[in-house]
C-alpha cells in the first residue's frame, strides 16, 4: 500500500506578475507563473488578475488563498510543480 503524504504550503511570497515562490512542508521550494489559471473564467479569479491583489496571497491551513477565499490545493500543486521539475530539495542541514 503506497503511503499519503499530506504537503501543505508552509510559506509563500508574491515573485512579481503572477508568479509565487512556494515552501512546502517537507522542505521543497519552488516558483510557478498562474497567468495561466488566473486567465481561466470565474467569478473568483477575476480579481486575482490585478497583480496588486493577486500579491495579497497567504498561507492559511496549509493552502495559498487569497482575501476573497478562493485557493489552491496544496497537495496537487505540489505534485503538478514536481512533474514540471519546478521544485528543489533544500540542503540538508
Amino acid at each position: 500500500m503506497t503511503e499519503l503524504k499530506l504537503i501543505k504550503v508552509t510559506k509563500v511570497e508574491a515573485a512579481g506578475g503572477h508568479r509565487l515562490h512556494l515552501r512546502f512542508s517537507d522542505g521543497c521550494f519552488g516558483e510557478r507563473d498562474f497567468a495561466d489559471i488566473v486567465a481561466a473564467d470565474g467569478p473568483m479569479l477575476e480579481p486575482l488578475r490585478d497583480a496588486a491583489y493577486f500579491a495579497r496571497v497567504f498561507v492559511e491551513c496549509g493552502a495559498p488563498t487569497w482575501p476573497n477565499g478562493y485557493d489552491l490545493a496544496p497537495n496537487a500543486l505540489y505534485a503538478e510543480m514536481a512533474e514540471q521539475g519546478l521544485l528543489k530539495h533544500a540542503a540538508p542541514v
